[in-house]
């Protein structure tokens, strides 16, 4: 398969976007504010709905009438295509960006209608997310969040190192990067000795660093995906903060788990990177040989992802992002597959379009920790930004900004970013 290693469009040394990622992603202009499918290379968004009608895609096996898919408003008819599909698009998208091919690099007319500035473009979500379900994957935060409420002899529960623990989230409330999340209100114990709870804005929220996956192509109702084929149903990768309201969780998480605390909205980046793309990056993950798992959820190859993440805050009166947490996706005890195998074993049926997420990512120091609960302690120790301001959880006005890269040689895969600003709740009485 050829290799491609440098664009005709500048790409800086630093970006997220180089020719070896071509991420996935749904844009508008104000333009043409119809939303429609693109990949960023560089500072720009390549639209493939132009490039298509243009007759630069129309020679892939399996990809009929490109024009007509990539102007849909989500990506869901492409990811139903299926991995051999998704593979040959992206190499026929970085052969169009190659520096070395004439087709779209000497047609300026094309350019003009095809490459737009990042600044330009307004994201929304890259598909229709018809289920979300929200895992939790790192030992690291099931153990630290275990030591807090119950011990630290009685820190995992008996089920968590032989099964991806998850629950079913909230998709409605998925909402791409950029979008403001109002202060959740709802019941809460107004003190950790108090028998009854008071209705209120939350006075624990929380972010959750975390990264989520996107079915491509399902399975039917009945059947099961093997793991050792999981790879090839999950589309690719995108930035999660899972924000969570701690004290409304603490008080209705028994015995059916989160609800409320988390469905008041989930943020995601805007773009999805393949698999293809992130293949170089895998590496083996956490020793799972204590116990081993079960034989439909074993791995023979390597399926952890040797990816960076970053969660910045800047407070409400400041004027910049500090960084507060420093992870990496490697951390994960359980990987994607496993958490897809699991999704699916007693017969559930995944669709295109469907999202997982992690859960918390948490590393075994505190600096990589993944949630304001485990920086803070719960709320003991403080966290002290440079001009002073002081948070345990966050306040209103504060911004929040996840980031990740996959660092190669001379050049990095990145996701862009995750962002959101919280604002008051609406209602508090």
């Amino acid at each position: 398969m050829a290799s491609y290693t440098e664009s005709f469009v500048p790409v800086s040394k630093n970006s997220d976007f180089p020719i070896q990622n071509i991420p996935f992603g749904v844009f508008s202009t104000s333009e043409k504010p119809e939303p429609r499918v693109g990949t960023a290379i560089g500072d720009n968004v390549l639209d493939l709905s132009e490039i298509s009608k243009a007759g630069l895609l129309g020679n892939i096996e399996g990809l009929s009438n490109p024009a007509k898919i990539f102007s849909e408003s989500s990506l869901n008819t492409f990811m139903s295509l299926g991995r051999p599909v998704w593979k040959e698009t992206r190499l026929a998208i970085q052969k169009i960006l190659s520096k070395d091919n004439a087709e779209l690099r000497d047609n300026a007319e094309l350019i003009k209608k095809a490459l737009i500035p990042l600044t330009n473009v307004k994201m929304h979500l890259p598909a229709k997310i018809g289920d979300y379900t929200d895992f939790y994957c790192s030992r690291d935060h099931a153990t630290n969040v275990g030591i807090m409420f119950r011990g630290k002899d009685n820190a995992l529960q008996p089920n968590w190192l032989h099964i991806p623990v998850g629950y079913h989230g909230r998709a409605s409330s998925v909402v791409v990067s950029g979008t403001d999340i109002h202060r959740p209100a709802g019941q809460k114990l107004p003190s950790k000795d108090a028998k009854a709870p008071i209705f209120g804005a939350s006075g624990r929220l929380d972010i959750e660093l975390e990264v989520g996956w996107f079915v491509g192509t399902g399975n039917k109702l009945g059947e099961r995906v093997d793991i050792q084929n999981a790879q090839d149903h999950i589309f690719g990768l995108v930035l999660v903060n899972d924000w969570s309201a701690r004290d409304i969780q603490a008080w209705e998480y028994v015995p059916l788990g989160p609800f409320l605390g988390k469905s008041f909205g989930t943020t995601i980046s805007p773009w999805i990177v393949t698999l293809d793309a992130l293949e170089p990056f895998l590496i083996d993950g956490p020793d799972q040989n204590s116990p081993e798992p079960l034989p439909y959820l074993k791995e023979k190859n390597p399926s952890a992802y040797d990816i960076n993440l970053q969660v910045q805050i800047k407070p409400s009166g400041s004027s910049k992002f500090e960084t507060v947490t420093v992870s990496n996706l490697k951390h994960m005890y359980w990987s994607i597959t496993q958490q897809l195998a699991h999704h699916t074993v007693n017969g559930c049926n995944m669709r295109p379009g469907d999202m997982g997420a992690t859960g918390t990512i948490s590393g075994p120091e505190k600096g990589s920790y993944g949630s304001l609960l485990e920086v803070t302690w719960s709320g003991r120790d403080k966290i002290t930004f440079e001009n002073g301001i002081e948070r345990c959880f966050l306040e209103d006005g504060d911004e929040v900004k996840i980031t990740g890269q996959a660092e190669g040689t001379n050049y990095n895969i990145g996701f862009g970013e995750c962002s959101g600003k919280i604002l008051p709740c609406k209602y508090a009485g």
